[in-house]
């Protein structure tokens, strides 16, 4: 046991980043400093795939914190895709290559869509609940920017979207998603549709090849066909979409958070994305639709700020995460052809509508935004630990399911002899909303399961659905 812990000793010497030591002055959270630190190391070389990361508990001593703290920071690290967690083996580096691009500050912290079906019932995906919206303090907004500047709620002069709302977007897209941009190079659109279409109009001609998810976001694949464009499908394994066989004009890929199926694309997948876009002179769109809705740590910093908006395009939306009624979102552009994207918002003219658009930026400065962003954060997180309990209480014999901490869906992958299409088309004639994964998926790629939102339901109304979905099942 002596000779073992000696080993353990001599290993952990070996890794210079162990001479790490807190900054308690720090704004900065102690266990982002570790994160940080170890990012560091495995983008340096320092540490190799495979190598393992000091136990949460010896390491706690040597910095003098709480052993919580540390496993905190190897879980963040674990959801971002640099640490492997093995059942009694500790945690590990996951192949991670050595990264040339700068990382965004650690200060700087930091769509799915309605599914095709007329039901509007329990487990429509992407579904937030409006009950929760924070209905009097925007009330009080609205009136209070009414009586002070009551013109301003009705400028839309600028079509790139008012410049305060774009000076909020920007602040929150830094603080929240790691992203440096100025308010000029953000474009407020009406959605994320909104921004895909800007971009596919601006970037490609008919003909040109579109690389796309598969499975992936139904409406997108159906938008590119009808501009007659090329989809070229890029299959998904352990580490996000695997690179395009060919030279498409551009990527659309949800990094953060894979549509439909979950999961975050590792590091080094998304590094070869970038290396990828440059050498052929392609661009990445990135669809960051509900990044702000991870349960474990915090949200997974954007690509684009790994990448530093040079080869990628980034599309945010305020659907999911604050109303589906004002219809606004906004497109980040790399400065190297912001000119080319004011040329087509112009030509089209301004979709996005001037009214709510002063009062969201005023919601965003005063903070409001973020407490509603916490509670509906806290609420919708006991309620897909429900689910899940729920799933694997009564559903064992169905199906299985993936838990990725995040997201406003789970997709509970069914049993052979189940098929989902069949299963959803009698789930929605017991008023249930439950997608067929299967729809989502192109060519060859075969996918048996149902997507189910629990984010808009109560977990009574979701238990009430789970025993319709129970009769579904046959």
């Amino acid at each position: 046991m002596a000779n073992n812990a000696q080993k353990e000793h001599t290993n952990m010497k070996q890794t210079s980043w162990l001479g790490f030591r807190i900054d308690r002055k720090s704004a900065v959270p102690v266990f982002e400093q570790i994160c940080v630190d170890i990012r560091a190391a495995a983008h340096a070389g320092e540490l190799k795939e495979g190598d393992r990361v000091p136990p949460t508990r010896s390491f706690a001593t040597d910095l003098g914190v709480s052993r919580s703290t540390v496993v905190t920071a190897y879980e963040q690290l674990v959801a971002e895709g640099y640490l492997n967690s093995l059942q009694g083996s500790g945690y590990t580096l996951c192949a991670t290559g050595e990264v040339e691009l700068m990382r965004a500050k650690p200060e700087e912290y930091t769509k799915p869509t309605q599914p095709e079906t007329t039901s509007t019932g329990i487990f429509r995906a992407g579904q937030p609940d409006m009950r929760l919206f924070p209905h009097r303090q925007w009330a009080k907004t609205v009136a209070r920017l009414c009586r002070a500047n009551p013109q301003s709620m009705l400028d839309g002069s600028d079509p790139m979207g008012q410049l305060e709302l774009r000076q909020a977007i920007a602040m929150h897209v830094a603080e929240w998603r790691g992203i440096e941009a100025s308010p000029e190079q953000i474009i407020v659109t009406t959605g994320s549709m909104d921004a895909l279409e800007i971009c596919l109009r601006t970037l490609t001609q008919p003909g040109d090849g579109i690389g796309l998810e598969n499975p992936g976001y139904l409406p997108l694949r159906r938008f590119v066909e009808g501009m007659q464009l090329r989809p070229e499908f890029m299959e998904l394994d352990e580490n996000g979409a695997v690179l395009p066989r060919g030279a498409p004009s551009l990527v659309a890929l949800t990094p953060s958070h894979q549509y439909p199926l979950g999961g975050a694309m590792s590091p080094n997948r998304r590094l070869e994305f970038i290396r990828w876009a440059e050498a052929h002179d392609s661009w990445v769109i990135e669809d960051d639709y509900d990044s702000e809705f991870r349960y474990s740590g915090r949200p997974i910093p954007a690509m684009a700020g790994f990448d530093q908006l040079n080869r990628t395009i980034y599309i945010g939306s305020f659907s999911k995460i604050f109303s589906n009624a004002l219809r606004l979102g906004y497109l980040i552009v790399p400065e190297g052809i912001l000119d080319h994207f004011h040329e087509t918002v112009r030509r089209q003219g301004q979709r996005a509508s001037s009214m709510p658009q002063p009062a969201l930026a005023d919601f965003i400065k005063s903070g409001e935004f973020y407490r509603h962003l916490r509670r509906v954060r806290r609420i919708y997180g006991e309620r897909r630990k429900d689910l899940l309990e729920r799933l694997s209480e009564e559903f064992a014999d169905c199906g299985h399911f993936a838990d990725h901490h995040a997201g406003m869906q789970v997709v509970l992958h069914l049993v052979r002899h189940l098929k989902d299409t069949d299963v959803s088309a009698r789930a929605e004639a017991l008023g249930l909303s439950t997608s067929p994964l299967s729809s989502y998926a192109a060519g060859d790629v075969q996918m048996n399961g149902l997507l189910l939102g629990f984010c808009g339901y109560s977990e009574a109304e979701m238990a009430k659905g789970l025993h319709l979905l129970r009769k579904a099942m046959g």
